[in-house]
């Protein structure tokens, strides 16, 4: 077994042993051990270069250092994927923020991890849609038909 150090706020070590009582567990160590291995199950499933919307969900603090600089920067890097952001103030320095993106699950995934491992990055949250890409020939609006792709979503991968 090996030993690891982690350092929590005082509130989220209140909620963990709130978690302990619940649970039954004997340590916090065992409580950590057991809320790791649910996360770990929790991921989400799919052959990295299966397509998916990707819709990914988190509250960040802007007071952490060029954090409200990074995770925007982080979106337009990802230009092409990202099809809509949110950002919701919930007070005078943090934010819900909320970004839909399209793409394979490998990156959206590694994406959204490497986001929630931000310092100031909390409650993060990745659901995944799997879809296929199916061609049509027809006309939108006027004009002479054409082909073009629409997603359309599958019940799983």
């Amino acid at each position: 077994m090996q030993r690891i150090t982690i350092a929590i706020d005082d509130e989220l070590a209140g909620e963990l042993d709130g978690f302990m009582q619940e649970t039954g567990a004997t340590s916090r160590s065992e409580a950590i051990r057991d809320l790791v291995r649910r996360g770990l199950s929790a991921r989400p499933d799919g052959p990295a270069q299966a397509p998916c919307f990707g819709i990914i969900s988190c509250a960040i603090d802007q007071s952490v250092r060029n954090l409200a600089a990074r995770v925007p920067q982080g979106r337009l890097d990802r230009h092409d994927q990202t099809i809509s952001a949110l950002s919701v103030p919930l007070d005078h320095t943090t934010s819900i923020d909320v970004t839909v993106m399209r793409g394979w699950v490998g990156d959206i995934s590694a994406y959204a991890q490497a986001l929630f491992l931000e310092r100031g990055v909390m409650h993060g949250a990745l659901s995944l849609i799997p879809v296929a890409e199916d061609s049509a020939h027809h006309v939108h609006n006027q004009g002479p038909p054409h082909e073009h792709t629409h997603p359309r979503v599958k019940s799983g991968f």
